[in-house]
């Protein structure tokens, strides 16, 4: 029987512009239809930080400069980052399906994801999009804008915005149906277009960015798969990140998991959901594992010769 795995794959990975993520997705594809050759079916979530960001802010700039467009909401420029990342990614997987000669069908799907509208982190804007910026360039678009920035580990500031947690994911059966038909499927883009469910399939979108990786595990647990799989900058896990006594994880339980955060060893705009969602997930299923690795060592780290494997 065909294993399932739900892979989440990062938005810092796929460049700051069209033309940089062409070039990207090229490897990403390579080693997605990697795992399709060893018999996995491969489901694909991907982020979206740095370019919901630059589109919501060249729309902003051009509404408030003379270009005669209209400011865009945020769900809406989520909607579009989620599909031109995903038109990418369809190509360059599909392309390098036919190069191998696999006759298997590729698919973007756009997603929303239902959230609730009383999440504390409405309150609490922690998610950073788009651009890195020098302090005096961040005060300058509060003063415009009355958006919130934050440092981002040493690299500048950027923009946050409310990261609710994902609860439903409402194109679910299509995505289903696509699995089923061994298809890879490419969904929940950016976490996925959060919204609001006012009544029965009455969705309003609402000015957030869900976490990718706690959207990619939702999705895990909805399709039963096997495996989530977390693709990130670093090859495995580490604890003591950045110090003398640093040591890389070859695997964690649950519980030895739980201990590393709480003796706060993972970073909470980094490293920290990844391994939250990899607890939900592990902690949800029946004989599920999590794994998180860098994208260029996925296939070795399948087969059990590096990453970082999360179990009960």
């Amino acid at each position: 029987m065909r294993k399932r795995l739900v892979i989440a794959l990062g938005g810092n990975a796929l460049g700051n512009t069209p033309e940089q993520q062409l070039e990207l997705v090229r490897a990403t594809a390579s080693t997605i239809v990697d795992l399709v050759e060893e018999g996995y079916d491969v489901v694909i979530g991907h982020g979206n930080g740095p370019q919901v960001g630059m589109v919501n802010l060249a729309f902003e700039y051009s509404a408030g400069h003379g270009g005669n467009t209209p400011a865009m909401p945020f769900p809406e420029c989520g909607a579009m980052t989620q599909g031109y990342i995903g038109y990418h990614l369809q190509q360059a997987v599909g392309r390098e399906l036919a190069r191998r000669g696999l006759a298997v069908p590729c698919a973007a799907v756009v997603t929303q994801v239902v959230v609730d509208p009383a999440d504390p982190a409405f309150g609490h804007p922690t998610k950073p999009v788009g651009m890195f910026y020098s302090k005096e360039e961040a005060d300058r678009i509060v003063a415009q804008t009355g958006y919130t920035f934050v440092e981002d580990a040493g690299r500048g500031y950027r923009r946050v915005v409310p990261s609710p947690v994902p609860v439903k994911i409402v194109e679910l059966p299509v995505v289903e149906q696509l699995v089923a038909a061994h298809s890879v499927v490419i969904t929940v883009g950016g976490g996925g277009i959060p919204v609001v469910e006012n009544a029965p399939g009455d969705y309003q979108g609402v000015a957030a960015v869900i976490d990718k990786d706690r959207a990619s595990a939702l999705l895990a647990l909805d399709l039963k798969a096997d495996m989530l799989v977390i693709l990130t900058a670093v090859e495995q896990v580490a604890i003591n990140f950045g110090k003398p006594e640093q040591r890389n994880l070859d695997r964690m339980t649950v519980a030895e998991a739980r201990q590393f955060i709480a003796e706060g060893h993972f970073a909470p705009g980094s490293m920290l959901p990844k391994v939250e969602s990899c607890i939900g997930f592990v902690e949800a299923t029946q004989g599920g594992t999590a794994l998180i690795t860098s994208l260029n060592k996925a296939r070795e780290a399948l087969q059990g010769h590096t990453g970082t494997l999360i179990t009960r």
